[in-house]
Formats: structure tokens, C-alpha cells, sequence
């Protein structure tokens, strides 16, 4: 990593900018948008549904659903992640349709011994099939605040961002045979779960459950998207009146994802020859 972690660098300026945006995102309400699918009695929502807190004892972990299904959007949420010595426990937030070619887009959060920095490990599924992972440092401590961790989600692109910055694209390459999440509508899924038979240093470090319960936070959800109902979208086809239903990453924006990926990536699926001998994905070799 050429960075050092929580390192303040020249970004500083697109960080600002990148947090009062986050700031502006106007909320939702727990209450009305998600169900509690998983450990009930270990989930909370608070502040008259303004946050949401899942826990992870040894007994269970806990998790949430949106009530909606959307077929593209931009999708935000802030989260508070688990604190000190997180070292076995993920942390996921993802949308995902259902069936054997399921579609899928994943930030998952690898916890890790205290002082150490998190892993936080993206992925796209296309038609059942995985295997796209990217990973990543952060630039911050991601358990002393809450920041925003958003995907937009359109015809053309799906791309990760964290406070506004862009940190990876996935393009649609459809023209050159390579599947493209467009044709299933997801629903938004988060939870907080013991996995640390791989989760952090290759499953070397497992749960230390004298620190339970873990817990992490959730606030100030939006969806600016299509929801799906009824094999009918909300959003009118014959228009693109939604800045994301178009949107791709201008000059500026490259520019702060070659800074987050210069510095930050710890991972690159295209470039890992070793778990791909006969060749790299397709994808890899189209720029």
C-alpha cells in the first residue's frame, strides 16, 4: 500500500467536499424501509427509526432487508463499523436478487485485530457467477464515525463509492460477451456475522468473543432508484430525467479513483496471474 493508513494527503480537499455531500444525502426511515430477517432480539432500531444497530454474540449475528427491490439506482447508507478488536466478523452490505443466477453487488467489511485496519473487500455476481474481487484500505479509522458507502447502479455501470469517492467500476461489457447485472431486481441486505475461519489474515485470526457483543451502526439510508413491483418498474423507460440513470465517472472523478486505487487497493482480481494460469478474466483485458 503506498499510502500509510489514515493517511492525510494532498486528497484532502475531495475528502471535504466528499463528506458534506454525504452530509446533504436526506435520510429514510428504518422503520419503513427495512425488515429485521435475522436475530431479531439482537437488532435495535433507534431514534424513532433514524438508526439501526446489528449485533454478533457467540449465540448469533443479525441482519436486515429492504422492503423494496430495485432495478438500478443510486443507493446509499452510512455505517458505523464495529470497534476494537473486530478480528473474525464481516460486516456485509450488498443488494442481491434471488434463484441459482442470482445477480449481486457487495461491500463486505473484514474486521481485524485492534489497530489495524479493516478490509474492506468488493465484489459484482453476474448471472450466479462471482470471482470479481477487489479489495481495499481505508483512508480513515471507518469505527470512530459513521461515513457512506454507496452504489450506483445503472445500464451502463455499477461503481463503488465511499464518501463520494469513487473507488472502483464494473462497466457493462455485454458487446463483448461478458454478463452484466441488468435483468434482475435486487433487494438491499446487510449483516453482521462471524466468519473467522477466512475473514482476517486467511482465517489465522479467529473471534475473540470476550469482546462481544460486536456491534455496528446504520444511518441515513436513501435510495434514489427504481423500485420493481408487480414485474413493473417505477421509473418511466422513455426518460432519463435521474442524473444516475446516465452517469459515469467525468475526468475528476477518475482522477480520485486512480488516487483511491494508487493507494488503497490491497487487491485486484485482474491482477492476480497465479489464481488465473490459463488467463485473465475477459473483463481484464478491455480497458
Amino acid at each position: 500500500m503506498a499510502a500509510s493508513f489514515y493517511q492525510f494527503s494532498s486528497m484532502t480537499q475531495w475528502l471535504l467536499i466528499g463528506f458534506l455531500m454525504a452530509a446533504a444525502v436526506s435520510a429514510g426511515n428504518f422503520y419503513n424501509d427495512f425488515d429485521i430477517t435475522w436475530g431479531q432480539s439482537k437488532s435495535r432500531i433507534l431514534d424513532n427509526g433514524n438508526v439501526l444497530v446489528l449485533n454478533l454474540d457467540k449465540e448469533s449475528g443479525s441482519g436486515f432487508q429492504s422492503r423494496n427491490e430495485y432495478l438500478f439506482g443510486k443507493i446509499d447508507m452510512q455505517l458505523k463499523l464495529v470497534a476494537g478488536n473486530s478480528a473474525g466478523t464481516v460486516t456485509a452490505y450488498y443488494l442481491s436478487s434471488k434463484g441459482a443466477n442470482w445477480d449481486e453487488i457487495d461491500f463486505e467489511f473484514l474486521g481485524n485485530v485492534s489497530g489495524q485496519p479493516y478490509t474492506l473487500h468488493t465484489n459484482v455476481f453476474c448471472q450466479g457467477k462471482g470471482d470479481r474481487e477487489q479489495q481495499f484500505h481505508l483512508w480513515f479509522d471507518p469505527t470512530a464515525d459513521f461515513h457512506t458507502y454507496s452504489i450506483l447502479w445503472n445500464p451502463k455501470n455499477i461503481i463503488f463509492y465511499v464518501d463520494d469517492i469513487p473507488i472502483r467500476v464494473f462497466k457493462n461489457m455485454e458487446n463483448d460477451s461478458i454478463p452484466f447485472p441488468k435483468n434482475q431486481a435486487m433487494r438491499i441486505y446487510s449483516t453482521l456475522w462471524n466468519a473467522d475461519d477466512w475473514a482476517t489474515q486467511g482465517g489465522r485470526i479467529k473471534t475473540d468473543w470476550r469482546n462481544a457483543p460486536f456491534t455496528a451502526s446504520y444511518r441515513n439510508f436513501s435510495a434514489d432508484a427504481c423500485v420493481w413491483s408487480n414485474g413493473a418498474s417505477s421509473c418511466d423507460s422513455s426518460s432519463n430525467s435521474k442524473v444516475w440513470q446516465w452517469q459515469a465517472l467525468d475526468y475528476a472523478k477518475q482522477g480520485q479513483m486512480k488516487w483511491a486505487q494508487d493507494n488503497y487497493m490491497i487487491y485486484n482480481y485482474c491482477k492476480d496471474y497465479k489464481r488465473f494460469p490459463q488467463g485473465l478474466p475477459p473483463e481484464c483485458n478491455i480497458s
